[in-house]
């Protein structure tokens, strides 16, 4: 006989399915979160998530809309072992003896912990070195999220300004380290800071004042230290700067390796003198850097994308260049200097502070590059533990920007088909010379939302310690 849990898991997959396909057709970004999970947190609340207009470029943020309560509530962890009171949860007998013999795999390398914990009740299930530090790659950019959003919250928007300058004539172009600015009409990325928009503004202000001609000077002072990861000059990363738009890439790319421009801030204000232009501004010469003057207001203002959709996107695609503005954001919002340095304490401040074991960690980096970085699984399946907690919707979106296993991002094409972890773990990779790691999230079969993280060292062929990861996350979405 069939149970109810198992019908109603097959419902489950099947609307995941549905809802994967309405993304890839509508685009999943909306605002800063992924659509459905965004209205459905709005039913939660006394107001929406929608922008109904407002002062283009006037700086004001954008107003919530009301919003209905919901008519239906969603089905969790709760109605599935109502709906089944017979299924067993998973033993942590049971996948010590799974997961064991998988761990065990000479492809993970010389070296591999592992943690998998129940969210609800931060109940341990299997670990194995969960407190041995190792080189975490790209999963160190759950610490990273975790850390911004805790400062900054979701909604936080980061605004790219344009001001008076020091002299009659001169205008500042000014980065606030807005990693979604675009200069492209129509941002293939989703919705977030325009240079275009922005351009339109500051050329009706600069009309308005009877302003026909100006010098254009741009300030991207706001973060310091050296601007270039200690990796060197590399096609994952660009030169990290206040002041950039499309992450400096020359192409139409909007994720993946590519190589960059030399300099991301003096080419965005190149870019912004030729939209001037269009728009009947003489630009005189060629823009300079230049510091604006303190307490200027803005004569035009665009918004980031808001804190929650950029950190889906950094965790959805691996974005190096978003996540290192994201640490040095997280800095200033804690008053650190927005460096390398100043991030690293930052994080780790933000992270301790939400009761998080950081003995042994380090973010010498936001992206997960460097081999500096050190974390534990221990660590790290408690981030995703706490990103959980109803008590903490604030960071919520590092649950929902993490890959769909066979559906999207560094995930597209790993668990994918017939593997039963297929649409069910979500999680965050991490890749370097050797190193391999994985760590995410996935609903076991009694209904628990388990959170797991496995890191390997000296692996000795990247693809062969994928596929020993996958199996191991797989392993954990099956057990019973």
């Amino acid at each position: 006989m069939v149970k109810t849990w198992q019908l109603i898991a097959v419902s489950a997959v099947a609307g995941l399915a549905l809802s994967v396909a309405a993304v890839a057709a509508a685009g999943p970004w909306d605002s800063g979160q992924r659509k459905a999970e965004r209205d459905r947190a709005a039913s939660w609340g006394l107001t929406g998530g929608a922008d109904h207009g407002g002062d283009a470029g006037g700086g004001r943020e954008p107003q919530a809309a009301p919003s209905a309560p919901g008519v239906l509530s969603a089905i969790g962890p709760a109605a599935l072992r109502k709906a089944d009171a017979g299924a067993a949860p998973a033993g942590s007998g049971r996948l010590a003896d799974v997961l064991r013999p998988l761990l065990a795999d000479p492809a993970l390398g010389t070296a591999r912990t592992a943690s998998v914990i129940d969210t609800a009740t931060g109940q341990v299930l299997f670990e194995s070195g969960p407190r041995e530090p190792m080189t975490p790659a790209s999963t160190i950019k759950i610490a990273t999220a975790t850390a911004a959003l805790s400062a900054l919250g979701p909604e936080h928007r980061i605004r790219t300004t344009v001001t008076p300058g020091a002299g009659p004539g001169e205008i500042v172009l000014v980065g606030g380290g807005d990693p979604s600015l675009t200069a492209k009409k129509k941002s293939p990325a989703g919705s977030g800071g325009s240079l275009v928009a922005l351009a339109a503004d500051a050329a009706q202000a600069l009309k308005a004042a009877g302003t026909a001609a100006v010098r254009l000077g741009y300030d991207d002072t706001l973060f310091t230290g050296p601007a270039r990861h200690p990796i060197g000059d590399n096609p994952n990363i660009a030169l990290i700067t206040s002041l950039a738009a499309d992450e400096g890439r020359p192409d139409d790319s909007t994720s993946g390796p590519v190589e960059r421009v030399e300099d991301p801030a003096r080419e965005t204000a190149r870019t912004f003198a030729a939209l001037l232009r269009e728009r009947g501004i003489t630009v005189t010469g060629d823009p300079a850097r230049a510091k604006a003057p303190a307490g200027a207001q803005p004569l035009a203002t665009t918004l980031s994308t808001p804190l929650g959709g950029l950190v889906e996107r950094m965790l959805t695609n691996s974005d190096n260049d978003i996540a290192e503005v994201l640490a040095r954001q997280t800095a200033l919002a804690s008053g650190q200097p927005a460096s390398f340095e100043g991030a690293e304490r930052a994080v780790t401040d933000r992270l301790t502070a939400l009761g998080l074991d950081t003995a042994g960690a380090r973010f010498a980096d936001g992206s997960g590059l460097g081999r500096a970085d050190k974390a534990t699984t221990g660590l790290l399946a408690g981030l995703l533990a706490k990103a959980a907690d109803p008590l903490r919707p604030e960071l919520r979106p590092v649950l929902t920007g993490l890959p769909v296993a066979g559906f999207t991002g560094t995930l597209r094409s790993r668990n994918a088909g017939t593997s039963p972890a297929a649409g069910l773990v979500r999680a965050k990779t991490g890749t370097l010379s050797g190193v391999n790691s994985l760590a995410g999230t996935v609903v076991d079969p009694s209904g628990r939302l388990l959170a797991f993280a496995f890191l390997t060292a000296n692996t000795p062929d990247p693809g062969a310690a994928e596929k020993g990861l996958d199996k191991l996350a797989a392993a954990v979405a099956r057990a019973s």
